[in-house]
């Protein structure tokens, strides 16, 4: 699985998926890709199932985009900092939030930051 440095460069793998992200939704891509990167100093970015993957020792988060949004799958039960239990209407599956544009743009940065914290490097809720 590559590996790029912390909160450096991208390997190929991330750049080319980042890189054909659909114009539509890559400014909400790019938005919690650096949210994520600045939440969580230290985060290694992987690409894994097709998607880029932050690293934290043995814990995931993974960042996708699709036709009409951005997904996020992965973190573990009780690591959401409350993120779940606000927006219910978000999740889409087992540890899956699908965030439209008009959905991401109604939650600020900071609750963004604090799940990507909770997700990867804070103790459970």
């Amino acid at each position: 699985m590559p590996v790029v440095a912390d909160n450096g460069g991208v390997d190929e793998q991330v750049r080319a998926y980042i890189d054909a992200v659909d114009a539509e939704v890559r400014p909400q891509f790019d938005r919690l890709h650096t949210l994520i990167l600045d939440a969580c100093p230290g985060v290694q970015v992987s690409f894994s199932y097709k998607m880029p993957t932050y690293v934290c020792g043995s814990r995931r988060l993974f960042l996708a985009a699709w036709s009409h949004g951005v997904s996020v799958y992965g973190w573990a039960p009780g690591r959401g900092a409350g993120f779940v239990e606000r927006h219910p209407d978000l999740v889409s599956g087992v540890r899956t939030l699908r965030l439209r544009p008009e959905d991401a743009a109604a939650i600020p940065d900071e609750e963004f930051s604090a799940f990507a914290r909770a997700a990867l490097i804070d103790e459970p809720d």
